[in-house]
């Protein structure tokens, strides 16, 4: 006999941890830390040394404060600030802050550089455009070596001059991106002049380039141009603030953020000045606005109120550009200037603006009008032209303005005539509470503009973006809807119409029921199938689509809106309409909370499913078959038939035959009917009837089916396995050998080299792991009448003996040796585990001998094998992968053989003397080992141990 007997009863008990009764009042280490606050005390007397003394609601001792010999860092910063002091600072601190919000420019004010790309992107043109370009000249490259600052003054005005005698390149017939791409070539040039002490040259370009903003030639690239020549201008405005900056520094302190005049050195204030003596020597009235503009903030350095002055002076400046088009952009970079530098000086702002509704008039005027008849240009295209700039000038006089400026100013914008420019501004402006509260009073406005100027639909537009993030009054919501929805329906243009609907479906979902939004989905469908308009559209289209299941998450009312599937049906590009079931299919597994069995969700779901899984090809990159398996199996997994289990099973082979080429969602139904018959299993107790038994035949034959068909072998191993334990477990015997036969004759199809999420992996390791959940199985498993004593272990140790391992592997041994514990297993007359209502061997055989004698053949078989391998492993090289499979093989004897048999107990002590032959044991470990046989040899049952304990030495590494 090679096992030795085990009562597993018995050894359970001893290995029990030894129970404790617990005191609550003793120290645990999972009650809560007591934080100590500890207070230093230094004494002054002579050879005193300072004492602590701590102050705690516990008396106990927390591990963390054991290591910081009783203080915390926290405890001492707690322990150094004065109460008092502390709580004064914070008031002090709060309301400064509290004075400072109304001025400073806080995290909610939106900033020009998120506005920029939507500019660049929108305001583009085909027509060919032309550019001044700065070349240099002799004269302003040459240095002066006369000593006299006149001689040098006289010479950079000289170099001023020649800038505007004609030092300069005409570049025409130039595309939108040649323009771009010069512009930066200018911005660079910028930097490289600066850096190479050129400064009169940067400043050349920088007037050259603001030039630039005078010339309206083509008109529609006019906010482009803006954005792209400002770029240069910040730049320069940065450039000269940070040199005068440097300037000021010490050698000791740099100057603080909020540095006084008086502080700046007079180096410093004569440059500063020397600036802005250069810039006012400019002719031109916009390059000299520009320029002066761009270095506001070096007025800090002169005086306290020198942007105060400066600020309604360049306001004024503007008064003297003609072109409205140019004066309102200049105005929008002194907003831009001056909420950057001085966000407080808003009167100067709000001057700004009321200027700039003075001069409004001009905008409908003769000469522009022929200036627009010159370009082809209509006026509705001429006056979102001026969107950008006005909507900018709004945002910086309405941030954190009070109500009643907001009011005086809409009064004033009320009382112009073809204020449609100015009310859409306004209300993208203004605070979306502001606009929602007086909802009706702009919709009055909106109808009384002129509908050939600025297009009715943009102001409705606008109007609804405002209602999106902002309530209106509840009498109003509906009497809003139907007044804006009266004019957008009547739009005839697809485009302009899919627009404005796509803000107000949100509004509709925001306030109405489902019948309003059905008649919104309506509309869309009705204005948008025509002429396949909607194929143009598709953006828009799901953005209405994620609107509406962002507020609708009941399902089944989602599915109940009428026009909601024809609405899909409009998304007739695959990828698109992908994306959009994907949409769906998120918000489903995020919002649905229980389980469904509602055929209208269920019929809903299936079809978008089905287009989901429909668009996997060839082509389709992992990652996306991932995803869309993913929000496959979150639908299934949410649904439920109750105890209506046949139902359950007919939606999954249904969801089988729909989703056959996504491997991940025929893993999940199998598992998904794996728990269908375990579910039956507990209803009926385990007591199957011929009906319920008949059912999870069916569940077990849906997953034998079902395997097959997947390609990774490790999933269809691991599968076979669980399956056959589900088999097994509802007494379907037969239905599990199939399972467990089908796994052993697939373990040699095992490739070397399997892939792990994209890399290339020695399978060996898995295949492990899965043998050793495997063998753990067949110890329940019984016999097969027909087939002979432990026929699925044989036909198992015959698959590992012919498959070929890796030459540098040890992974047959540890298979073997972990079949030894199986076999060990197998040889007592109580198994340590069962599953319930399944007779396992030790019932079957009754420790019939001849069952024994199969099993210690079959161990002598085993461990002849493990031996072979020893013996390769006697190489210099492989010494140490001996020395550790001879010590793991010792201990997988020493704790399931009966070493009461004296070959077994010979082999022991010769696999003691192997692992430590060539020095590579761990003395620790053989020490520990030897310790735990003696402690063993004491127990009655062991006693043998004691002979063992003597013949095993223990070498020294010398």
């Amino acid at each position: 006999r090679h096992a030795r007997s085990r009562n597993y009863v018995s050894e359970s008990e001893v290995c029990k941890l030894e129970s404790v009764p617990l005191d609550f009042g003793d120290y645990h280490p999972l009650k809560p830390i007591t934080v100590t606050e500890s207070k230093t005390k230094k004494m002054n007397r002579k050879g005193s040394t300072s004492s602590t003394s701590s102050s705690s609601s516990s008396s106990m001792m927390d591990p963390l404060s054991s290591v910081l010999d009783g203080t915390d860092p926290l405890s001492l910063f707690a322990a150094a600030a004065d109460p008092v002091t502390t709580t004064a600072a914070m008031d002090s601190t709060r309301k400064k802050r509290d004075k400072d919000d109304s001025s400073a420019v806080g995290s909610d004010f939106e900033p020009w550089s998120s506005k920029r790309g939507d500019i660049l992107a929108r305001y583009t043109t085909t027509e060919k455009l032309s550019i001044n370009l700065y070349m240099g000249s002799e004269k302003g490259k040459a240095t002066t070596t006369g000593s006299a600052v006149s001689e040098k003054v006289r010479t950079r005005l000289e170099e001023l001059d020649d800038l505007e005698e004609g030092s300069q390149k005409e570049l025409l017939n130039l595309t939108q991106q040649d323009y771009m791409n010069r512009i930066e070539e200018l911005n660079q040039s910028l930097k490289d002049a600066w850096s190479s002490d050129q400064k009169v040259r940067a400043l050349k370009i920088v007037i050259q380039c603001s030039k630039l903003l005078s010339d309206t030639t083509v008109i529609q690239f006019y906010p482009s141009k803006f954005v792209l020549i400002t770029d240069i201008l910040d730049t320069f405005g940065k450039l000269v603030y940070e040199r005068i900056l440097s300037m000021c520094v010490d050698s000791r302190v740099s100057l603080p953020d909020n540095f006084s005049p008086e502080s700046v050195n007079d180096t410093a204030k004569e440059t500063c000045l020397n600036w802005f003596f250069k810039i006012a020597s400019i002719r031109e009235l916009i390059p000299r606005f520009y320029v002066e503009a761009a270095i506001l903030k070096c007025n800090k350095f002169l005086s306290k109120t020198g942007i105060s002055e400066c600020l309604p002076r360049l306001t004024s400046m503007i008064r003297g550009i003609g072109d409205p088009l140019v004066a309102v952009y200049a105005r929008a970079y002194l907003c831009r200037v001056g909420m950057e530098v001085a966000p407080q000086l808003k009167e100067s702002l709000n001057k700004n603006f009321f200027d700039f509704l003075l001069t409004f008039k001009q905008i409908h005027g003769d000469t522009v009008q022929n200036q627009l008849v010159v370009q082809c240009v209509e006026i509705p295209l001429y006056l979102t032209l001026y969107s950008p700039a006005i909507d900018w000038i709004l945002q910086c006089i309405a941030y954190r303005a009070p109500e009643v400026l907001l009011t005086e100013m809409m009064e004033r914008c009320k009382k112009l005539g073809n204020n449609a420019l100015l009310l859409n501004s306004v209300m993208s402006a203004f605070r979306a509470e502001f606009i929602a509260a007086r909802s009706m009073d702009f919709i009055g406005m909106i109808k009384e503009c002129d509908e050939s100027g600025f297009p009715k639909h943009l102001l409705f537009r606008s109007l609804g973006l405002n209602l999106a993030l902002a309530d209106p009054p509840e009498n109003d919501r509906l009497q809003i809807l139907n007044e804006a929805w009266k004019v957008i329906t009547k739009l005839k243009n697809p485009q302009d119409y899919i627009n404005c609907a796509e803000v107000w479906v949100e509004y509709t979902c925001r306030h109405f029921t489902k019948r309003e939004v059905n008649t919104v989905l309506a509309d869309v469908i009705k204005h948008m199938t025509p002429d396949r308009a909607f194929e143009d559209a598709y953006p828009q289209l799901q953005s209405i689509i994620q609107k509406v299941i962002t507020y609708i998450h009941d399902f089944s009312l989602l599915f109940s809106v009428e026009k909601f599937l024809p609405f899909l049906d409009m998304f007739q590009k695959e990828n698109v309409r992908v994306e959009v079931c994907k949409c769906i299919m998120e918000s489903f597994i995020k919002h649905q909370q229980e389980s469904t069995k509602d055929p209208v969700i269920l019929n809903a779901l299936l079809h978008i499913c089905k287009t989901m899984h429909d668009s996997v090809n060839a082509l389709t990159l992992e990652d996306e078959k991932r995803m869309l398996a993913a929000l496959i199996n979150g639908f299934i997994k949410m649904v439920s038939f109750g105890r209506d289990f046949e139902q359950q099973l007919s939606f999954y082979v249904e969801a089988r035959s729909m989703f056959c080429n996504l491997e991940p969602v025929l893993v999940q139904l199998i598992h998904s009917v794996n728990q269908l018959a375990m579910e039956t299993r507990k209803v009926m107790r385990g007591n199957h009837s011929r009906k319920t038994a008949a059912f999870v035949r069916a569940c077990v034959a849906f997953c034998f089916i079902t395997i097959p068909s997947l390609s990774s072998i490790f999933t269809r191993l691991n599968l076979y396995l669980h399956s056959g334990q589900v088999a097994l477990a509802n007494q379907c015997l037969s239905q599990a050998d199939a399972f467990f036969k089908a796994a052993v004759s697939l373990v040699p199809e095992v490739p070397k080299m399997i892939s792990v999420d994209g890399k290339m992996r020695p399978s060996d390791a898995f295949l492990l792991e899965f043998l050793c959940n495997f063998f753990s199985t067949l110890l329940v498993v019984p016999d097969h009448p027909e087939q002979g004593v432990l026929f699925l272990v044989r036909g198992l140790l015959n698959v590992i003996q012919d498959y070929t391992w890796e030459d540098n592997s040890d992974d047959k041994v540890r298979i073997y040796t972990n079949v030894l514990h199986l076999l060990s297993a197998m040889a007592q007359e109580a198994y340590i585990y069962h599953v319930d209502k399944v007779d396992s061997n030790d019932t079957l055989y009754g420790g019939d001998s001849k069952f024994l004698a199969e099993i210690n053949k079959l161990c002598e078989t085993v461990i002849a094998q493990i031996l072979d391998h020893l013996k390769t492993l006697g190489k210099e090289e492989t010494l140490k992968r001996q020395s550790q499979l001879a010590l793991s093989f010792f201990n997988t004897i020493l704790a399931h053989g009966d070493l009461r048999n004296n070959k077994l107990n010979q082999l022991s002590v010769n696999l003691w003397n192997l692992a430590q032959k060539h020095g590579f044991a761990d003395t620790k470990t053989m020490v520990k080992t030897l310790e735990y046989i003696k402690r063993r040899s004491k127990q009655p049952e062991t006693s043998h141990f004691a002979d063992l304990a003597l013949r095993l030495p223990l070498q020294s590494r010398t």
